[in-house]
């Protein structure tokens, strides 16, 4: 795995081609360091994932070390609390993640595609969660995350049939955002997500947290912290640069403070 920077954007790529970039234990554990490298880095305003290669975005968690490193009570446990921290660490971003998502997209790799904000597919794109046919169990926040985004009845849909799901098929259930011809893919993201970039960082920011906290229960949410970030926009120079650029007629530029 590693970084790409490009201007105010970051790729972060997961690049293990010979298996379709499924992701190693190795790599699991690498996640959160190169997550929390992209949301310190206040050049990077939006974060974006995509697999390296043409063939996959990420196939899945990488099988072939489950029966070394998940075989048995305690040893599943381990990994899952490994592949957790993976999960928590690029969904604490506090940027917007943008998935880049083509070809294979399976188990493990759904899961991280879960954790973005926004996610575009190429039109080669098959979604699938296969744990049924695996016979193991799915990570509680992974199925968390798919029916908040999809409800219960599709994850289920999901999960119960374990099959891969075309690019189309994943945009009607609300799966993805988007869904382009493959050869756009790339530069598409990049044009998205460099607008995204020009936007108020501390806006983008408030946005997400507040969306977050939204999402949870009322009795559990941080309300200080969302009125907080509110307040931080309106008594940002970001927010005075908007104003005036709004009446000058041009387009602002904003600084992220």
């Amino acid at each position: 795995m590693h970084i790409e920077r490009e201007g105010p954007l970051a790729w972060l790529v997961f690049d293990h081609r010979e298996r379709r970039n499924a992701v190693s234990l190795e790599m699991w554990q690498s996640i959160p360091s190169l997550a929390a490298e992209m949301d310190a880095d206040p050049e990077v305003r939006v974060v974006l994932l995509r697999g390296a290669g043409e063939e996959a975005f990420v196939s899945g968690a990488d099988i072939s070390q489950f029966e070394a490193a998940r075989t048995g009570a305690n040893a599943a446990q381990s990994y899952e609390e490994t592949t957790g921290r993976a999960f928590a660490a690029l969904g604490a971003i506090s940027k917007p993640v943008v998935a880049a998502i083509h070809g294979f997209c399976i188990g493990g790799g759904m899961a991280i595609a879960l954790t973005a904000d926004l996610r575009i597919a190429a039109d080669d794109a098959r979604l699938a969660i296969p744990a049924a046919r695996l016979g193991l169990g799915y990570h509680a926040s992974g199925v968390e995350a798919l029916v908040r985004l999809v409800g219960p009845s599709i994850a289920k849909e999901i999960f119960f049939s374990a099959r891969r799901f075309r690019a189309e098929e994943a945009l009607a259930r609300g799966l993805v955002n988007e869904v382009v011809p493959k050869a756009s893919l790339e530069a598409h993201v990049r044009e998205l997500a460099n607008g995204i970039a020009a936007n108020a960082p501390l806006t983008l920011r408030s946005m997400k947290l507040v969306a977050r906290e939204l999402d949870a229960p009322e009795s559990k949410r941080d309300v200080a912290a969302m009125r907080a970030s509110i307040a931080a926009c309106f008594e940002s120079e970001d927010y005075r640069e908007g104003v005036r650029a709004f009446l000058e007629k041009r387009n602002p530029k904003f600084q992220g403070r």
